[in-house]
């Protein structure tokens, strides 16, 4: 059987890979500690569970809209409003469900790029950015960024990297896989620079922002300026623990965007899950405790597993101030490749090189596991590199 080449050039997501041999390594009867995998341990709160049963009850299980039920549109642009530093004024009709917030990234982009278009992205960067702007055409043009500027972006390298060809910038903050977050004067020195390329759209992945410890994540969209090329992609799998439920969302006031990745939509999935946009309404509209609870929770295990990898011999890391990764640099013991082998082979623990993410000087571990994992995870990686 023939394989088209557009799939023969993409990448297998390095972070799935890495948690497929955890799972087989565990199956063998191996006691892995999996800290390769991007999704809250905790149990999707019980009163959202509750709103998935009553919408089965209630019969939500018929086609729906193509771009996402009305109450859940609205859900969702009264909740991004209530954003910090939010300024755009988002509407129902500005924003689309998707299956998750990748599907919403792959649909974007999809729509944006053409054959040849370079597409801007600060790495390191999320695995799928780069695999997702091949399928489409598109060059990727990757500016790696330095742990001494917080692993974020300067004005300077994207004046030097933008070309006649660059369509789209991508961002993430705060980012996966550094936790780290833009400030805002990095971000007014970067909105200067894109106000003078009109043609050069913005694509913000948000997916972390409700997940910040002692600050806050700025939005793009405190930008009004540049409403009419910005794409914020955001959705419930982090922030309320609901990655199975793949329910994302991405927002645009560009009408004419929004028309074409909805007219997209309807050839790829038609809609999104009925139950799981109920139970995704459900969690924006409640009382936010359990967001509150869920980022107290991390922020726990953010001071815990940074108190201990300071005690690892060779690791140097920027403190991740959201998400829930932590990213060392790892150069001084061998490449991220070679540690991460080596410590799911001899301490049993599974982390994902760097170089997925365009670092091969580092390893991300994932701290969404409980305490004790986390205690136990790095006594293992500090008595396997002793």
């Amino acid at each position: 059987m023939q394989i088209a080449h557009r799939i023969q050039q993409i990448s297998v997501s390095q972070s799935l890979a890495m948690a497929a041999r955890c799972r087989a390594l565990q199956e063998q009867g191996v006691d892995v500690i999996n800290m390769s995998l991007g999704e809250p341990d905790q149990p999707t709160p019980l009163f959202i569970q509750k709103a998935a049963q009553q919408a089965i009850a209630d019969n939500w299980s018929h086609y729906g809209p193509v771009p996402g039920i009305s109450s859940l549109r609205q859900a969702i642009a009264k909740h991004q409003n209530a954003f910090d530093g939010n300024a755009i004024t988002w509407q129902a009709e500005d924003v689309i469900v998707s299956v998750g917030a990748k599907a919403a990234i792959f649909n974007a982009i999809q729509t944006i790029i053409n054959e040849g278009d370079e597409v801007i992205i600060p790495t390191p960067s999320w695995v799928s950015y780069g695999e997702m702007v091949k399928l489409a055409g598109g060059k990727v043009i990757s500016i790696p960024t330095t742990a001494q500027e917080n692993y974020c972006l300067t004005a300077a390298q994207l004046r030097d990297a933008i070309t006649s060809h660059t369509r789209l910038i991508i961002l993430c903050s705060p980012n996966n896989p550094t936790g780290t977050i833009y400030s805002d004067s990095r971000m007014d020195e970067i909105v200067a620079v894109l106000w003078e390329y009109p043609e050069i759209s913005i694509l913000s992945d948000e997916i972390y922002n409700g997940l910040t410890y002692g600050t806050t994540a700025r939005s793009w969209a405190y930008y009004t300026d540049l409403a009419e090329r910005l794409i914020v992609v955001n959705g419930v799998s982090k922030t309320y623990a609901m990655t199975g439920y793949r329910i994302g969302w991405m927002m645009c006031k560009n009408t004419s965007f929004i028309a074409a990745c909805t007219r997209l939509q309807s050839q790829q999935f038609t809609c999104a899950t009925m139950i799981a946009q109920k139970a995704a309404e459900a969690a924006l509209t409640a009382d936010q405790e359990s967001v509150s609870y869920l980022r107290a929770e991390f922020q726990e295990r953010r001071d815990l597993i940074c108190r201990l990898a300071r005690e690892v011999k060779g690791w140097r890391f920027v403190e991740p101030h959201g998400a829930f990764y932590l990213f060392p640099d790892v150069s001084a013991i061998g490449n991220g490749d070679e540690v991460a082998e080596m410590l799911l082979e001899k301490a049993h623990v599974a982390v994902v090189p760097g170089s997925a993410f365009g670092d091969p000087s580092c390893i991300r571990l994932s701290f969404a596991i409980g305490n004790e994992a986390i205690i136990e995870a790095m006594h293992r990686i500090k008595t396997a590199l002793a």
